[in-house]
C-alpha cells in the first residue's frame, strides 16, 4: 500500500443517473485524462427507477478504466475513490452478488405505503429525532420493506444492502463498508447525532440483513484485490477509499467544505448540499453527516431538472447549444410562461411523489425557445424554494457554488437572477469524479487547497428581479391550487400503466 505523500495520479470514478465518469488527476489538481460512458436508467413502471449493478455500475467501471488505460496508463495510480448515486437499495447475497436491480433514490416512489407503515411503527417524532428527517421517497428503509413485501423470494436470500459506491468498493476490495454520509442519507437506518446505525430501524425495516461497517468518505478502507486488478488493468494493492454519494463528492470537487458553503449541482436532477453547524430541522429538507462523517450537512434535491431538458431536447430534435442560444434571446419570464418541473414527482421541499409537471400560460405565440427557457426558469424557481426552506430552518447559505454538466452559460445566470444570490463558478466543473480524486489526494497527504479555484462570480441582475418575483409567486400558488388534480392524474397514470 502506498505511503502518505506518495507521488502518482489519483483515480476518481463516479456512477451517475445517466452516465458514469472516471478521471486521472495529477498532484497539482491538473486533469490528466477523463472518460465518460452513458447508460440507461430502467423505468419499468411509473415511479420505478432502477440500475443493473453488473450491467451498469461494473460494466461502466471496466469500460472507463479501459479507456483511461489506453489514453494515459494506470500504472501510476496511487489511490482510488468511487462515488455514486444515492441513497439506493441494492440487495445482495452474503457474497455481495446482486439479487435484483438496485432501487434508486428519491426519484423512485414505489414505497409510498411502506413510508406510512414504517413511520407509524417507529413513530414520526422518534424517526425525525433519530434520523434527523421525516420519511420521504428518498428514504431507504421503506424500499427495503417494499422488497420484503413484494419480492419475498428475493428477500429470503438477501443478506446485505449496498449503495452504488459501497458495492463498487466491495468489487474492488472485497470489503463490506459504507461511508457515514451515505448511511446518514439512508433514512431511517442511521442515528444522526450518535453517528451510528439506529437499531430500531434495522429491526423493523431490514431484519436479517448484515450491517456494513462505517467509515468516513475519505478513509482508506482496503486495497485493490488481485481479481479486480486483473479485470480493470490496475496494479494490485492500490489503496481504495470508502467513497460516498456523488453529491457530496461533487460538492468537495468545487471546495464546498466550510459551514455556510452550498453546492448547487446541475445534473439529471438538482441537488444541494450545505455544510451546517447543526442539523437544520425542517420537514422538507434532509439532514445528513458531513464530509468528515462526524459533522452535519443539510441537503435537498429536485426530482427532475436535466432530465426535463433532455426530454425537451429529444422531443424537439434540437441540441442543447442551439436550444440555449434560442432561449437566451427570450426575455426573462418566457413571455408569461411558467413550468412546474415535477415530471417524476418532486422531492424537496414539497416531498410529493404524486406531483406532476405543468406548463401554465401557454399560447400559440410560444416557441420551443420559450419552452426551453421556461424549463430553466422553472427549475430555478425550485432552487429558490429550497433555499428559502433552508433559511427558514436556520441554515441560510452564505455562498453558492455551481457544479455539474448544466453549470454553463445560461442556466446558472437564470438561477442567480431568480434567487437573487451570487453564485461562484469554479475553474473545473468535472464533477464528482474530480472530488473523488481530491479525496484520494487528501488521504495520501497531498495539500489540495489550491485545486480548482473560482473563475467567476455571477451577481444578480436587478432588472428582471420584479418579474421573477411575480412569476415565483405563480409557481408556488399554481402547485397549491392544482395539487389535488395533479394527484388524480398521477393515480390515472399509475392505473393505466398497471392495467
Amino acid at each position: 500500500m502506498s505511503a502518505p505523500g506518495a507521488a502518482g495520479r489519483f483515480l476518481g470514478i463516479d456512477v451517475g443517473t445517466a452516465s458514469s465518469k472516471a478521471v486521472l488527476v495529477a498532484e497539482d489538481g491538473t486533469l490528466v485524462a477523463s472518460a465518460t460512458r452513458p447508460h440507461e436508467t430502467a423505468n419499468p413502471r411509473p415511479g420505478f427507477f432502477e440500475h443493473d449493478p453488473e450491467g451498469v455500475w461494473w460494466a461502466d467501471t471496466v469500460a472507463l478504466l479501459r479507456e483511461l488505460r489506453e489514453r494515459a496508463g494506470l500504472s501510476a495510480v496511487a489511490g482510488i475513490c468511487v462515488s455514486g448515486i444515492g441513497p439506493v437499495a441494492l440487495l445482495t447475497d452474503a457474497a455481495g452478488a446482486p439479487l435484483r436491480p438496485a432501487i434508486l433514490y428519491g426519484i423512485d416512489t414505489r414505497a409510498g405505503r411502506e413510508i406510512g407503515e414504517l413511520t407509524g411503527r417507529l413513530g414520526a417524532e422518534r424517526v425525525a429525532g433519530a434520523a434527523g428527517n421525516p420519511l420521504t421517497s428518498q428514504a431507504v428503509g421503506p424500499k427495503l420493506m417494499w422488497a420484503r413485501r413484494h419480492e419475498p423470494e428475493t428477500w429470503a436470500r438477501a443478506r446485505r444492502w449496498y449503495q452504488a459506491s459501497s458495492w463498487l468498493v466491495h468489487r474492488l476490495t472485497g470489503e463490506y463498508v459504507m461511508d457515514r454520509y451515505s448511511a446518514s442519507a439512508s433514512d431511517p437506518m442511521y442515528a444522526l447525532d450518535a453517528h451510528d446505525w439506529w437499531d430500531p430501524a434495522w429491526e423493523v425495516a431490514a431484519p436479517g440483513l448484515e450491517r456494513p461497517r462505517l467509515a468516513a468518505p475519505g478513509e482508506i478502507v482496503g486495497e485493490v484485490a488481485p481479481a479486480a486488478a486483473d479485470a480493470l488493468g490496475l496494479p494490485a494493492g492500490v489503496p481504495v477509499l470508502a467513497g460516498t454519494i456523488d453529491a457530496l463528492a461533487e460538492a468537495y470537487s468545487v471546495g464546498v467544505r466550510d459551514v455556510g458553503d452550498m453546492m448547487v449541482m446541475y445534473g439529471s436532477t438538482m441537488f444541494f448540499i450545505q455544510h451546517a453547524a447543526a442539523p437544520a430541522r425542517h420537514p422538507g429538507l434532509w439532514n445528513n453527516a458531513s464530509l468528515s462523517g462526524r459533522g452535519f450537512s443539510v441537503a435537498a434535491g429536485m426530482a427532475t431538472s436535466g432530465l426535463v431538458t433532455g426530454w425537451l431536447r429529444d422531443l424537439t430534435g434540437v441540441g442543447y447549444a442551439e436550444l440555449a442560444a434560442e432561449a437566451e434571446r427570450v426575455a426573462p419570464g418566457s413571455d408569461g410562461l411558467v413550468l412546474l418541473p415535477y415530471f417524476a414527482g418532486e422531492r424537496t421541499p414539497i416531498s410529493d411523489p404524486q406531483a406532476r409537471g405543468v406548463w401554465a400560460g401557454l399560447t400559440l405565440r410560444h416557441t420551443r425557445a420559450h419552452l426551453y427557457r421556461s424549463v430553466l426558469e422553472g427549475v430555478a424557481f425550485g432552487v429558490r424554494h429550497n433555499i428559502e426552506a433552508m433559511a427558514e430552518a436556520g441554515a441560510d447559505p452564505a455562498r453558492l457554488v455551481a457544479v455539474g454538466g448544466g453549470a454553463t452559460a445560461l442556466w446558472p445566470r437564470i438561477v442567480t437572477d431568480v434567487t437573487g444570490r451570487p453564485q461562484d463558478l469554479p475553474s473545473t466543473a468535472v464533477g464528482a469524479s474530480y472530488g473523488d480524486a481530491r479525496l484520494v489526494a487528501d488521504a495520501l497527504g497531498v495539500d489540495t487547497a489550491t485545486w480548482n479555484p473560482i473563475k467567476e462570480r455571477l451577481e444578480p441582475d436587478p432588472v428582471p428581479r420584479d418579474r421573477y418575483d411575480e412569476l415565483y409567486g405563480v409557481y408556488r400558488r399554481t402547485y397549491q391550487a392544482l395539487r389535488p388534480d395533479l394527484h388524480l392524474l398521477a393515480e390515472i397514470q399509475t392505473g393505466a400503466a398497471g392495467g
